[in-house]
C-alpha cells in the first residue's frame, strides 16, 4: 500500500530552509555567454554556502573566498588592508546577494585532491589565522578596507577536518591531527565569537563521522567553546539516512550541553558509492533520479531534527543537478526546488503521513496550500505504483492543480476539485515528482 495523508489544520511549525545550497549563480562574461543569474534568482534560495567556490573560475577561481586566496602571504600584516585581495570575493558575494540569497560564509579552504597540499595544511599560527578571519568579517559586514555591509550572519570554521584519519598520507581537507584541529577550532571560535557576539560562529562541517564528532563535541564542552551551529555532511543512496543521522547528531549536541545549537546538514546529495559506483552516482544526480532523491530528502528532513539543508552543489560541475553544465538552463532538480520555494512562501509546514516509497511535505498560509511528493526507490527496475492521496481541512473554496515535475515539463493532471476532502488515486512512475497546489 502507498498512501499520502495531510490534514491542513495540523501545523508542525514554520517551513524550514530545506532548499539552501552550496554556491551561487554563474556570472555573465564579455563573451562565451552562458549564465544562470535569472534562473538562480527565480529559485528563491535562502542561503548559499561558500565551499569549493575557489574551484570555479566563473566565481573568481583560487582568488575567491578561501583564506589563502584573500590573504595570500601569511607573513604579511593582518591589520594592513594592503595584505588582502577582496576583489573577486566581493563581486561573487554581491552577485549572490543580488539574486536574493543570503551568504553562509565558510572560513577555510576548498578541498584539495592534488598530490601536494597547500591551503589545507594547518596554519602556522592559529591565533593569527583567527585575526585574519576577523578582518574578513570586518570587510564583508563593517566596510573595513573599502568593504561592504552585507550583514552576513553565518560564519563556518573549516570543512571536513575528519575526512581522513591522522595516519592518512593524503589528507584532503585538514593536513594536521585531530588534536591539532581541536586546538585550532577552540582558538578561532573563541576569538571570533568574542569579537562578533551577535554573529553565528560554528562548524566544523564534519563529513558525518559519529566517532570523530563525539570526540569533537566532548572536547569543545570541556573547553567551554561557543558553538552557535554544528554543521555536518551526509551522502547516501536512500533518503532515510539523512533524518536518522540528524537524530543522532541532535542527541549528541544535547548531551554535550549544546541544546540551543543549530544542526545544519550543509553538504548532501545522492551518492551510491565513491569508487565503482561514482560515475553512476554523477549521472543519477543530474537526472530525474537525483531530482526525486532530492525531493524525498527535503520532504523527510522538513520533519526531522535538523534546522537547515544545503544541497551540494549549485556550482557548475559534476554534482550540480539544478542547472545544465553546458547551457546553465534549469535541469531536473531545479523544478522540485522551485516548488518547495513556493511552499516556503506559504509559511506553515503541515504534517504529512506516508507509507511505502512515497515521500511528501506540505505547507499552507490558511488560504492557500501546497503539497510536494515523489516516488523514489534506489532500484532502477522498480515498477509503477498507485498511491492514494487524501487532503483534508482544505482552505474554503480551494481549487487545485496537480503538476508532474520533469525537466522542462509541467503537466496539469487535475483542475477543479469539487469536494472536501480531496481524494485522488495517482499512478506514479518511478522517480515521478508531483506538486499539488491551490490556484
Amino acid at each position: 500500500m502507498n498512501s499520502v495523508f495531510a490534514d491542513f489544520s495540523d501545523i508542525s511549525g514554520k517551513i524550514k530552509p530545506m532548499n539552501a545550497v552550496n554556491n551561487g549563480p554563474k556570472r555573465k562574461k564579455q563573451d562565451q555567454q552562458s549564465d544562470n543569474i535569472d534562473a538562480y534568482a527565480s529559485l528563491r534560495i535562502p542561503y548559499a554556502r561558500l565551499h569549493d567556490s575557489a574551484h570555479c573560475h566563473d566565481y573568481g577561481g583560487p582568488y575567491t573566498v578561501d583564506i589563502t586566496g584573500i590573504f595570500q602571504n601569511f607573513d604579511a600584516d593582518e591589520n594592513d588592508p594592503a595584505s588582502y585581495d577582496f576583489v573577486n570575493t566581493d563581486e561573487y558575494l554581491q552577485r549572490i546577494v543580488n539574486a536574493g540569497t543570503k551568504i553562509f560564509y565558510r572560513l577555510g579552504q576548498s578541498i584539495e585532491h592534488t598530490v601536494k597540499k597547500h591551503g589545507t595544511l594547518p596554519p602556522r599560527d592559529f591565533s593569527k589565522w583567527a585575526r585574519i578571519c576577523e578582518h574578513i568579517i570586518m570587510h564583508v559586514n563593517e566596510g573595513w578596507a573599502d568593504g561592504t555591509h552585507l550583514g552576513v550572519e553565518y560564519w563556518e570554521i573549516w570543512n571536513e577536518p575528519d575526512l581522513d584519519d591522522d595516519a592518512s598520507p593524503n589528507k584532503r581537507c585538514w593536513g594536521g591531527t585531530k588534536a591539532q584541529f581541536f586546538d585550532f577550532y577552540e582558538i578561532a571560535a573563541k576569538h571570533l565569537k568574542g569579537r562578533f557576539p551577535s554573529l553565528k560562529i560554528g562548524g566544523p562541517a564534519s563529513c558525518g563521522r559519529l566517532d570523530w564528532s563525539e570526540d569533537f563535541l566532548s572536547e569543545m564542552e570541556k573547553r567551554s567553546v561557543p558553538l552557535d551551529f554544528f554543521s555536518w555532511h551526509i551522502y547516501a543512496h536512500y533518503p532515510e539516512k539523512m533524518p536518522r543521522a540528524a537524530a543522532k547528531f541532535r542527541e549528541m549536541l544535547d548531551r554535550h550541553g549544546y541544546a540551543g545549537t543549530e544542526s545544519i546538514l550543509n553538504e548532501w546529495n545522492y551518492v551510491k558509492g565513491w569508487t565503482d559506483d561514482w560515475v553512476y552516482s554523477l549521472k543519477a544526480e543530474r537526472e530525474q533520479k537525483g531530482a526525486s532523491f532530492a525531493t524525498a530528502v527535503v520532504s523527510l528532513c522538513q520533519y526531522a531534527d535538523v534546522d537547515m539543508l544545503m544541497y551540494y552543489d549549485a556550482r557548475p560541475g559534476g554534482m550540480n543537478g539544478l542547472f545544465d553544465d553546458l547551457t546553465q538552463a534549469p535541469s531536473y532538480t531545479y523544478y522540485p526546488y522551485y516548488a518547495f520555494a513556493d511552499m516556503v512562501e506559504l509559511g506553515d509546514a503541515v504534517r504529512v503521513s506516508t507509507d511505502g516509497k512515497v515521500y511528501a511535505s506540505a505547507a499552507t498560509d490558511g488560504k492557500n496550500a501546497g503539497l510536494l511528493l515523489t516516488y523514489f526507490d534506489d532500484d532502477d527496475a522498480s515498477e509503477p505504483i498507485f498511491a492514494d492521496l487524501t487532503l483534508s481541512s482544505l482552505p474554503a473554496g480551494a481549487r487545485f492543480e496537480v503538476h508532474r515535475l520533469r525537466c522542462g515539463d509541467e503537466l496539469v493532471l487535475a483542475g477543479k476539485i469539487p469536494a472536501e476532502p480531496l481524494c485522488l488515486s495517482l499512478k506514479l512512475e518511478l522517480f515521478d515528482i508531483l506538486y499539488i497546489k491551490t490556484v
